[in-house]
C-alpha cells in the first residue's frame, strides 16, 4: 500500500521539530497525526504542557504551535502494509533543506522512536548543528516501556 505523509504542523517561530516516520493506517484513515487512540503522543503533549486533554484535532495542533513545536514525518512517501515501521519499503524522505531554511528558529529535533531517527540519519544531511534527541516511540507497538517511563523521557521537551 502506498502511503504519503501529511503536511507539517508548524509556525515559522517553532524552536523544536518532532519527527515521526510515517502516519499509520488509522492516522491516514482520519487524516490526523497520531490518530490511533492508543498512541500516546497527544496525551504526552497535554501532560507535558499541563493542559487538560482534548480530543479536538484543531486544539491539539494549536497546543503544539503555541509551544513553538513543529510536527512532521521523516518520510514523504513509502510502501507499507499495516502501520509497523519495520514494514516500510521504497521510502523517500521529506524536503528538510527547504523546511529547516523556512524554520530558522528550530534548534532541536526530536525523534518519535528509533526508526524515525534512523531514516533521518540515512537520508538527511544537515547544513548546521541541531540538538538531536531520540525518544521512545509513542506507538502502542512499543510495549517494552511503561506509559510513565516513556512520558518521563518525553518531558525533556519542557526543558528545551
Amino acid at each position: 500500500m502506498k502511503s504519503f505523509s501529511f503536511s507539517p504542523i508548524s509556525n515559522t517561530d517553532a524552536t523544536i521539530l518532532i519527527l515521526g516516520t510515517m502516519p499509520g493506517t488509522k492516522s491516514l484513515e482520519i487524516n490526523q497525526y497520531y490518530g490511533h487512540n492508543q498512541n500516546n503522543f497527544w496525551k504526552f503533549m497535554f501532560a507535558i504542557f499541563q493542559e487538560d486533554f482534548c480530543n479536538d484535532y484543531q486544539t491539539k495542533k494549536e497546543l503544539l504551535q503555541k509551544n513553538k513545536i513543529a510536527l512532521w514525518d521523516v518520510l514523504q512517501f513509502c510502501d507499507r502494509v499495516g502501520s509497523l515501521d519495520s514494514a516500510i519499503k521504497n521510502e523517500i524522505a521529506n524536503d528538510f533543506e527547504t523546511f529547516l531554511a523556512e524554520h530558522s528558529n528550530i534548534k532541536t529535533i526530536l525523534f518519535n522512536g528509533q526508526k524515525a531517527a534512523a531514516f533521518f540519519k540515512k537520508y538527511v544531511h544537515l547544513k548546521k548543528d541541531y540538538q538531536l534527541i531520540t525518544l521512545p516511540s509513542t506507538s502502542p507497538a512499543n510495549a517494552s516501556k511503561s506509559y510513565q517511563s516513556k512520558l518521563d523521557q518525553w518531558k525533556i521537551i519542557s526543558s528545551l
